[in-house]
């Protein structure tokens, strides 16, 4: 499934560990309009990601792509999977949906003609106090979309929040990845409330429709 450019997708990725209400939010986030949900858990059983898949709606497997124990996605039926350097190659015989992640204008111009689309970071400066500082200069950026560098096969991840995803819908990015703009609203170990993760992507998606 390619991206198009009529309307930029929402793309989110999960947290690197499992909570209790995760399934929840996850379902209620489709239920909002939440385009393509990333499933990625290093270093965690298999065992726990298909825990939470069977609690997601099936209905919403198709729009999942899976980062590891790559043989979920033909187990649930779900949309796709995600190279990276701790998982290099796609399964045997692989013929679906395929995305990576790039850290340079250099390596996206080498990978994107042979993915679905390209997750392109840090685009701008990371939201936790941990996360990495824009890898790239607005300038850098804005001749990327005038050669068309930056198109609809490409999504933006890094530091998106209300105040910068139209500039990535005028860059010309076929999605925008949300990640510590929504978790950051929830704290696993002492919330139960997940309104504002919801509401917060309900801002978001107003903004860029």
């Amino acid at each position: 499934m390619k991206l198009h450019t009529e309307k930029m997708k929402l793309i989110a990725i999960t947290t690197p560990t499992f909570f209790v209400e995760e399934d929840q939010i996850i379902t209620a986030l489709f239920e909002e309009g939440l385009d393509i949900l990333h499933l990625r858990k290093p270093e965690t059983a298999p065992m726990y990601s298909e825990r939470l898949l069977t609690l997601i709606p099936a209905k919403y497997h198709k729009r999942i792509v899976v980062h590891d124990h790559f043989y979920l996605q033909e187990e649930f039926g779900l949309m796709g999977v995600h190279l990276s350097e701790r998982n290099p190659n796609e399964p045997h015989d692989f013929s679906g949906h395929l995305t990576t992640s790039c850290t340079s204008l250099e390596e996206l111009r080498s990978k994107k003609r042979y993915y679905d689309y390209t997750i392109l970071y840090p685009v701008f400066d990371g939201i936790s106090p941990s996360a990495m500082p824009a890898g790239f200069t607005p300038e850098e950026l804005q001749a990327a979309s005038r050669s068309h560098l930056i198109d609809s096969h490409v999504v933006a991840l890094g530091g998106i929040c209300e105040e910068n995803i139209r500039q990535v819908k005028k860059l010309g990015f076929g999605g925008a990845v949300l990640m510590g703009d929504l978790w950051r609203r929830f704290d696993a170990c002492t919330n139960r409330d997940y309104t504002e993760i919801i509401n917060q992507f309900i801002r978001l998606r107003k903004i860029i429709d």
